[in-house]
């Protein structure tokens, strides 16, 4: 259903920026021996064949050492002292895969003491699921890295030395003695690389291996990828735990200042009149048995700061949640909302079901917001509003044709609308251009209401 407030609506906003293409002169199959992307990869995997062996070491040592201990007391410490090292060491490679593989894995979660100590301490260590995911990666990266190593180093000195035989091959007649690179030999046959065709074909063989290698080492580097960010980052339970406790927050933070700004505003608006409306009716009761007129004429002007009264409690009510959105739906409350709107709005509301009422009423309070930030700073001429569903997803648009600039991270009541949205796993999404069009767009999980008994 579309409802049209106002004259003449109509635009044609770009959907963004388009983002320029890089290009370049060589094809990437030809200069990806030369990129600084494929040094970088082949430098870790040189790397990780040292500190594989020295956390693989480490790693069995303290285990059985603290294995062989546990009947003693000195076992457990042991045992927590070689997976905190574990850690360590975890904390490591992931710097290490972020300098040089462009790996960006956050931090796992931190150990959980509810007390201070040595005992709390070892407890967490022992306890924590990030300890022995990095105890199975120092044993499992250790035959890769080998593997990955004896990989890469073969073909990056064949490929290099193969192509560039041209340049050194006289080496093996000047000081080696014989005619060149020995292909094959034995008592009776020798085969040597040292005619122009043989010399080609040896450096075109090379070019190959060297226009290969790279790819090869980006393979087994995703491998490291995939052991890294998988045992070594925040399992995907930890992470939403603490996306959770972080939403959680800031659901409370916004309780508790829409909580404030309604105890403000009965204060200083209703609760004010009302006061203001009981000391007027009772000098009217005195009045009235000396100056009936003049007592007639106050409670004239209390019955006008009745009405102003009313109307304020109507706007905080509506603005807490209004009866239209909870009678009605979407479709009723936004058309409420744009009727009021400084400028003409076009209302485009297209759900055939209704979603959860927490989830349909933060739905209203976007639109509301947004359409306020129009009225108040857009300086437009016409506003657009629409709301449809995409699969589990509620889906709000709007967008003015005003000065555009708006921005999440200037702190402004965009980033505490972003926030809500996040609290409820929302997105918002901000395209303002400096001139305009303004487009926002939000999107919601769909949620419906829990089934009645």
């Amino acid at each position: 259903m579309a409802t049209d407030y106002g004259q003449g609506y109509g635009y044609d906003a770009e959907l963004g920026p388009r983002e320029s293409v890089r290009r370049h002169r060589l094809p990437a199959g030809l200069r990806a021996p030369f990129e600084g992307r494929s040094w970088r990869e082949f430098g870790y995997v040189l790397l990780s064949l040292p500190i594989s062996i020295v956390l693989f070491t480490y790693a069995v040592t303290m285990v059985s050492l603290g294995a062989g201990l546990l009947v003693t007391f000195l076992g457990i410490p042991v045992l927590a002292a070689g997976l905190a090292g574990c850690r360590a060491f975890g904390a490591l490679e992931r710097t290490r895969a972020r300098a040089l593989l462009g790996l960006e894995v956050a931090d796992p979660e931190p150990l959980r003491m509810n007390k201070h100590g040595v005992m709390p301490w070892i407890g967490a260590v022992l306890k924590s699921g990030t300890s022995w995911r990095t105890l199975l990666y120092a044993v499992l990266h250790l035959p890769w890295a080998v593997f990955s190593f004896v990989v890469a180093v073969n073909l990056w000195v064949y490929g290099w030395a193969l192509l560039t035989y041209p340049l050194w091959f006289w080496l093996f007649p000047v000081y080696g003695g014989q005619d060149g690179l020995q292909l094959y030999g034995d008592e009776t046959h020798q085969i040597y690389l040292d005619n122009p065709f043989e010399i080609t074909v040896t450096a075109l063989v090379g070019l190959l291996f060297t226009l290969a290698t790279p790819w090869i080492v980006r393979a087994l580097t995703m491998v490291d990828r995939v052991m890294v960010h998988g045992l070594l980052g925040p399992t995907r339970l930890s992470a939403r735990v603490v996306e959770l406790e972080s939403d959680r927050g800031v659901v409370v933070d916004t309780a508790a200042a829409d909580l404030r700004r309604i105890e403000r505003d009965l204060h200083d608006g209703a609760q004010a009149r009302l006061v203001a409306l009981a000391m007027d009716l009772g000098l009217a009761k005195e009045k009235l048995a000396e100056d009936p007129q003049a007592a007639a004429r106050m409670v004239d002007d209390a019955h006008g700061e009745v009405k102003t009264a009313l109307q304020e409690l109507r706007d905080l009510a509506r603005g807490i949640h209004p009866a239209v959105l909870t009678d009605r739906g979407l479709d009723a409350a936004l058309s409420a909302v744009a009727s009021r709107c400084t400028v003409p709005v076009q209302v485009e509301v297209d759900l055939r079901s209704r979603p959860a009422a927490a989830i349909e009423g933060i739905a209203y309070f976007t639109v509301s917001e947004l359409l306020q930030n129009i009225s108040k700073h857009a300086r437009a001429s016409w506003a657009a509003v629409d709301v449809w569903r995409v699969e589990n997803r509620l889906m709000l648009q709007v967008v003015d044709d005003g000065v555009g600039g708006a921005d999440t991270s200037a702190g402004s009541g965009l980033a505490g609308l972003a926030e809500r949205l996040d609290a409820v796993d929302g997105i918002l999404v901000v395209d303002s251009p400096a001139g305009g069009p303004t487009r926002v767009t939000a999107e919601l999980p769909w949620r419906t209401e829990p089934a009645m008994r």
